[in-house]
């Protein structure tokens, strides 16, 4: 599936969902979805700056796509970075590269967040697209 699919995946599961409170409730249950990095990886090198609480993300190349594992000690913040793995992970590079996130806009959540937690996904997204860029120069070379 692509990143486009399943972003849209994303907007079809938010779309059922009325009102904020529910979508905080399934972002929280895909929070608990997450595929969780291993412990040696909840160090400072793969905390995430720019983020209100804390996130670690580690990712590891398989064969030329990326697989993604995190974990965050708010839940609201560890459904955030389950939904953009659920989203990126699987993904080669160049896809995560040139991937679109006007879903994130599409389901309200830039809107519904505040400004430090809006700002902590900005660095979500900046961090896997990071991991992206290394993975990419790695493979060309």
């Amino acid at each position: 599936m692509t990143i486009q699919e399943k972003a849209q995946s994303i907007v079809d599961e938010f779309s059922m969902f009325d009102d904020w409170m529910d979508k905080y409730s399934y972002l929280i249950e895909l929070g608990k979805e997450l595929p969780l990095i291993d412990e040696k990886y909840k160090n400072e090198t793969h905390l995430i700056s720019g983020c209100q609480s804390r996130v670690w993300l580690h990712a590891k190349d398989e064969n030329g796509i990326i697989k993604f594992t995190a974990d965050s000690d708010a839940v609201i913040t560890k459904g955030i970075i389950s939904l953009l793995i659920k989203v990126l992970s699987g993904s080669t590079p160049t896809e995560i590269i040139n991937a679109d996130f006007n879903f994130l806009d599409e389901i309200g959540l830039k809107s519904h967040l505040s400004p430090t937690r809006a700002n902590g996904l900005v660095s979500m997204v900046k961090q896997m697209q990071l991991y992206a860029r290394a993975f990419k120069i790695k493979l060309n070379n």
